[in-house]
């Protein structure tokens, strides 16, 4: 078995807090940077250096994890800035997922068809998963049963059961998935870049229960209320699909080549890191209109979940 390398644990260092509230972290990959945005007052916070070309990042509890293809680097750090530990990947870390129940991290290896598995906090590497080519994004269901993976190259996703870890099934879906989530429903989302439409799947049972065509270049999806949010990198929109009809709504117009998405812990505001505009857009989940648009570092890209509640510690 593969393993990874250069484990290094440092001390965290905690810098000054500001006011409590929702917080965004966005990773942008062209200025190296993390953006901290204050959703409550709709304004960026604080820029904390970030080398390596980030990308993706997975939030959860008091830590963030963040992938920096540039350099293969995989960080935990605290909601403070400080470093808590770091490791060097040898091969394509792309998708990451926090599994905070049972201590664990996935990181997707974009080069080498296969999941990292590492300890939550020591990001030592405990076990690799198989997948197909190209793994991008990952999720875990809400209840904690199952693991999957889109898997770009082969047109499918992987399905595992999360506790043992346990290949469970393949599933085809639509050309080159990337962006998964699980809704709340237990429906996983899949956004196919190269035919632009969504895949909902079954994953216990491995059937497609729809496939939802939606604006150009789907890539993250998120969920609020009773819809599914999906971002459509080329159209420059954000598709709602309702989730008891498995139909599309209709299109919310935010800024240039959206991509990362998510939601405030109550729900009431959806998050999208646009690109090419260098700027997020706050969506109003339940009147479909965009509340505020915040400037933030260069390159924008937040592959995963990023918003944290109890503001920047």
């Amino acid at each position: 078995m593969r393993r990874a390398h250069k484990v290094v644990v440092v001390l965290a260092i905690l810098l000054p807090a500001p006011a409590a509230g929702d917080i965004a972290y966005i990773t942008c990959q062209n200025g190296e940077e993390l953006s901290l945005i204050d959703l409550a007052s709709a304004r960026e916070i604080d820029r904390w250096h970030l080398p390596g070309k980030p990308a993706g990042i997975a939030a959860g509890g008091d830590a963030l994890f963040t992938v920096s293809p540039g350099s293969k680097m995989v960080r935990r750090l605290s909601r403070g800035g400080g470093v808590f530990a770091e490791v060097t990947l040898e091969g394509g870390p792309t998708g990451v997922a926090l599994d905070a129940a049972r201590g664990r991290l996935f990181v997707s290896d974009w080069y080498n068809a296969r999941l990292w598995v590492l300890d939550s906090d020591t990001l030592a590497t405990v076990m690799e998963l198989p997948t197909g080519p190209s793994p991008a994004g990952i999720a875990l269901s809400e209840d904690g049963r199952f693991l999957a993976s889109a898997e770009k190259d082969a047109d499918q996703v992987s399905v595992f059961d999360a506790a043992s870890l346990e290949p469970l099934r393949r599933i085809t879906v639509g050309t080159r998935p990337f962006g998964l989530r699980f809704a709340p429903t237990g429906l996983l989302f899949v956004g196919n870049v190269g035919s632009n439409d969504v895949s909902v799947l079954d994953v216990a049972t491995g059937k497609t229960r729809a496939t939802i065509p939606v604006g150009e270049r789907p890539y993250g999806v998120a969920f609020a209320g009773a819809r599914a949010f999906v971002t459509d990198q080329y159209a420059n929109t954000v598709s709602v699909i309702d989730l008891e009809t498995l139909t599309r709504e209709t299109t919310i117009d935010v800024g240039e080549y959206p991509e990362g998405i998510d939601v405030t812990p109550d729900g009431q505001s959806v998050v999208v890191a646009n690109w090419f505009d260098n700027t997020v857009s706050v969506i109003d989940p339940n009147g479909l209109t965009v509340l505020n648009t915040i400037e933030t570092c260069d390159g924008p890209r937040a592959f995963g979940r990023f918003v944290l509640g109890g503001g920047h510690q």
